[in-house]
């Protein structure tokens, strides 16, 4: 949860995704979820489980690969053959880059 909890920062701060933009994160494994952080006007990031139509971008992952790079052990280059990105090249590069939840 807390990693999933991160996500409209990383999303809407961290990586200056456009506002009223939708990001799909595709995450598979012992661990499975679909969920979507939607950048408002004011530029504000919100977690919804709703997919989005026509998003910004996508990744998909599995959960190990999701993990790791949310605690800052990999980094996006040595993972990039485990993440599969749609959508706005820049902006799913800038998520990426920006995935470290952990202090």
């Amino acid at each position: 949860d807390v990693l999933l909890a991160e996500l409209p920062a990383v999303v809407a701060e961290k990586s200056d995704a456009p506002r009223s933009s939708a990001i799909v994160f595709d995450v598979h494994g012992p661990v499975e979820f679909l969920r979507t952080i939607r950048v408002d006007i004011q530029g504000r990031g919100t977690l919804e489980t709703a997919p989005a139509l026509g998003p910004a971008a996508t990744l998909t992952l599995d959960w190990e690969t999701y993990v790791r790079l949310a605690c800052g052990r990999v980094t996006p280059q040595g993972v990039a053959d485990r993440v599969k990105a749609e959508g706005d090249p820049e902006l799913a590069a800038a998520i990426l880059r920006n995935f470290t939840v952990t202090p």
